[in-house]
């Protein structure tokens, strides 16, 4: 009971089926301005939650500890009712005999977290929303300077790129920009341009960060426009091969294209070219085969620069 005490952590211990409660200093402000607590049932003291968390409370006495967090409760400790997050642990306090007396709980608030991230929420979506709305003015804008002046393929291609870019910085804001699993984006990537029928994908389960799923997506949109065009899936019999292995601390991806026609080099390397040949990390490698079964890329970087 001293430790308990003694704690600059917030911890209450309840005593008996009438949990009777006893607390230290640092527990006083969870408690506001409620009358004083000590001695009183823990029902009591928390009365307007009690529904809430009492079943919680009588699981530490049948002898089962629980974790919550962020635990939301509207709780009236200031005279009027009010919003707040709490991270709980509830655990049995047992006797010498393995009996449960008690319960400690051990709490922190978490109200100005919470509401911090929900606010922070809100500041990312309007960005993503202005940045999105940014690169259509930028489209336009292109579209009308550019267009009767540049090779209108070379615009086409320009105008496909930066639409890629924005669909995956959409995808990102949506992910609060964490980042995601690789399969759910290569799947997202190659669905804008390729009939997925035709496309095999497989791999380990791994997240990558921000940063490289900016890269990936880019690069899976100029392959499968490439294949599109003049690759695989430009016959019926086509198909594409995406997989990726994490070996030796290495992520292996590999593309590889099968029954479509023979391809060949390009003779000129043009933006396309060097983004594919970039690969997806500048600490990584690619590699490129140009064959009659079809083209082969295989890119590698180590894990420790793909942020997940």
């Amino acid at each position: 009971m001293q430790q308990v005490l003694d704690s600059r952590f917030p911890k209450a211990v309840t005593w008996g089926r009438e949990f009777i409660t006893i607390y230290n200093d640092a527990f006083r402000p969870i408690l506001g301005d409620k009358p004083e607590a000590l001695g009183r049932p823990f029902s009591e003291i928390w009365a307007e939650v009690w529904d809430q968390i009492g079943p919680i409370a009588q699981s530490a006495m049948e002898g089962q500890s629980t974790f919550v967090e962020n635990f939301p409760l509207v709780i009236d400790r200031r005279g009027m009712p009010e919003q707040a997050y709490f991270t709980f642990c509830y655990s049995p306090l047992r006797l010498r005999d393995g009996n449960v007396a008690g319960m400690l709980d051990t709490v922190i608030e978490t109200t100005e977290t919470v509401e911090a991230q929900a606010k922070l929420e809100i500041v990312n979506q309007e960005l993503a929303h202005r940045i999105k709305n940014s690169l259509a003015v930028v489209q336009s804008i292109a579209s009308q300077t550019l267009r009767q002046h540049v090779d209108p393929v070379v615009f086409v291609d320009f105008e496909r790129r930066l639409g890629a870019l924005a669909n995956v910085h959409g995808a990102l804001a949506m992910q609060d920009w964490s980042g995601g699993q690789m399969e759910p984006l290569v799947r997202s990537a190659l669905g804008v341009t390729l009939d997925m029928s035709r496309v095999h994908i497989a791999g380990d389960d791994i997240n990558i960060g921000p940063k490289t799923t900016m890269s990936l997506a880019l690069l899976l949109h100029e392959l499968a426009t490439n294949a599109l065009k003049y690759g695989a899936m430009s016959v019926d019999s086509g198909q594409v091969d995406v997989t990726w292995k994490v070996d030796n601390s290495l992520l292996q991806f590999i593309w590889r294209e099968k029954h479509g026609p023979p391809v060949t080099a390009p003779s000129h390397k043009g933006f396309g070219s060097r983004l594919i040949r970039h690969g997806f990390s500048t600490a990584g490698e690619c590699e490129i085969v140009f064959s009659r079964e079809g083209l082969r890329l295989k890119a590698s970087a180590p894990l420790d620069a793909i942020p997940n």
